[in-house]
């Protein structure tokens, strides 16, 4: 099962988020707020799925948690997507965006063709000659 992470300052989202993705069929690793706490256990939690809202940390908080989990897929989860911050995001590998109001099957499909995305890069490198995709 596929393990996720939920960050989130707002309580009431954060739980929305890992209901819906508990009942999407994810393993949910740990929730919490951005702080300090929070970011320390992502290493220790060791998820392939963390969704985060950025809330007051900016940028600075997704290079943190770019720099504690470095294979991870990461998701941007906000009510605004400006484009400066798409922009940045995109620049930080971010593997996708959950717009909130969540929609259910919107953040379920978002999630799995990201994974989908990185299962099709890994079996094209481990085959460089194989064409059949």
């Amino acid at each position: 099962m596929i393990k996720v992470v939920v960050i989130d300052g707002n309580a009431i989202s954060r739980n929305l988020l890992t209901t819906l993705l508990v009942n999407g069929g994810y393993e949910l690793a740990g929730d919490g707020n951005a702080s300090a706490a929070s970011l320390a256990s992502l290493a220790r939690l060791m998820p392939q799925v963390v969704c985060i809202d950025l809330g007051d940390g900016g940028m600075d908080l997704l290079d943190a948690v770019r720099a504690a989990m470095p294979k991870a897929l990461i998701f941007l989860v906000s009510g605004r997507m400006d484009a400066d911050t798409v922009q940045a995001a995109v620049q930080r590998q971010v593997s996708g965006f959950i717009v909130k109001p969540f929609k259910g099957d919107t953040v379920l499909n978002t999630i799995r063709n990201a994974i989908i995305k990185l299962a099709r890069q890994h079996r094209a490198a481990a085959n460089p000659g194989d064409i059949s995709e």
